[in-house]
This record gives C-alpha cells, structure tokens and sequence, in this order.
C-alpha cells in the first residue's frame, strides 16, 4: 500500500483495519474508496508473505469431513491459489464438493475495468474515520465478499443452497452474523462463547461430532429437521 498505492506510511495501519471493518477485507476497501490494483497482484503480495510451511496435514480432520454424509462447500474470501495451497496443506483437498472464492464471486477481468478506474477521485476515507463531524457519504463496495448479504445470496445461487437446510460454519462473528440474518444454521467456530447470533459455538472445527451427532445418524432429508429441532443456541467446549 505504501509502494504501490503512494500511502502516507504512518496512516496505513489504521486504514488497513477500519477498511476490513467496514468492507469485509482490505482490498475491497481499497477498490470501494477508489484504488486502482491488479487483484491477483494484491492477493500474491499478502499472500506470499505468509507462513503456509506452519500449517501440517489434518488426518483426523479429514476423516470427519469423508465421514459426514451431507454436502460439503468452501465459501471464502480469498483467492483460489490461497485457498487451493491451505487445503493442500492440510490434506484436506478431496474433502469439499467445490470452493467458492474471490474469483466466483468477482468474475470480472481487472484489465476491463481499469480504464474506468484509473480517472476515479480518490475517496478521504481516513478524514472520514478520524473526524467524527465529517459529513462525508462512504462509498458503496464494488467488490463481493463476506459479510455483505449479496455474497451470500449469490452463494446460495451457484452452489443451489437452500439457507435454510444449511449449517454454516465461520470463525467471524460478522459474517456468523449476516448468515444468521439470511436464514442459515450458524457455527461460530474458535470459541465457546454463546451468542444470539450463532446456533453453536465450537472451540475447534475437530468437535463437530460432539456438538452435532445427529447429522452422522440421519439421512440427508432429515437434515432440515434435526437444525429446526433446537430452538436455543447450543455451546460445546469438547477438547478432540
């Protein structure tokens, strides 16, 4: 961002985290307010600067997952190299029907859109952030991506989701959010806490069996009735 986009050096770390904040990532923040980037530069520079060698092959994980007798589907919102190299990593790449990702969700070719770009005012979204009289209007997201209902609903489209006969599973509490405000079956994953907005809350994805047994038991039809079964949120602390 200092480099490529010419930000003041002393702002950026405050821009970074309200603009995930407000945008869902980043890099859909920066697109919103009016930067001009190739997305696969972007996703390769933060990317490439992560750990991937820390990440070991899952055995136990990927036994639960061959063994769970319903429709398994990834919705991220990063690229599908950084989402094809984390299941690499963790074995788990036969686990999942299909990967929906920042290229599912965001089609477009950059080098289309570019030269509509490359003349856009930049928006003063950090006047905007510290300055709370400013009566400056935040731009609308111009790309799709968790929590934004839309990239739910196109989701749910493409990978013929019925909401309400799904459990979904995330370790954000906003997107937990949004999917609970769409109708989905919600699984706050990485922590024991009880919320209103997460039908469950798992300390590790490892315990999904403890919390929900009935899904190994019941056929795929009876799905929908085992989620309505339970009318409060359920909390497991499990250790596997």
């Amino acid at each position: 961002m200092i480099k490529k986009l010419e930000m003041e050096e002393e702002k950026v770390p405050e821009l970074c985290v309200s603009l995930y904040k407000q945008y869902g990532t980043t890099m859909a923040g920066l697109k919103a307010i009016g930067y001009n980037f190739d997305y696969n530069e972007f996703h390769d520079f933060v990317h490439g600067r992560l750990p991937y060698e820390l990440l070991k092959p899952d055995p136990f994980l990927k036994t639960l997952l061959h063994s769970l007798p319903i429709r398994k589907v990834i919705f991220t919102n990063a690229d599908k190299n950084h989402a094809d190299i984390v299941l690499r990593r963790l074995g788990l790449e036969d686990c999942f029907e299909g990967i929906i990702c920042f290229e599912t969700l965001n089609p477009t070719n950059e080098d289309d859109s570019s030269a509509d770009d490359s003349n856009t005012e930049i928006f003063d979204y950090y006047t905007c952030i510290t300055c709370p009289d400013s009566q400056l209007e935040l731009p609308s997201p111009k790309v799709v991506c968790k929590p934004l209902e839309k990239a739910y609903e196109q989701v749910f489209e493409m990978a013929n989701i019925n909401p309400q006969k799904t459990l979904f599973f995330d370790d954000s509490i906003r997107n937990i959010r949004t999917g609970k405000s769409i109708g989905l079956h919600t699984v706050w994953v990485g922590t024991s806490q009880q919320t209103d907005s997460a039908g469950y809350a798992l300390e590790s994805i490892h315990n999904i069996r403890q919390a929900l047994p009935e899904l190994w038991e019941a056929a795929d039809e009876k799905v929908d009735n085992i989620l309505h079964s339970r009318e409060v949120p359920v909390e497991t602390t499990v250790i596997a």
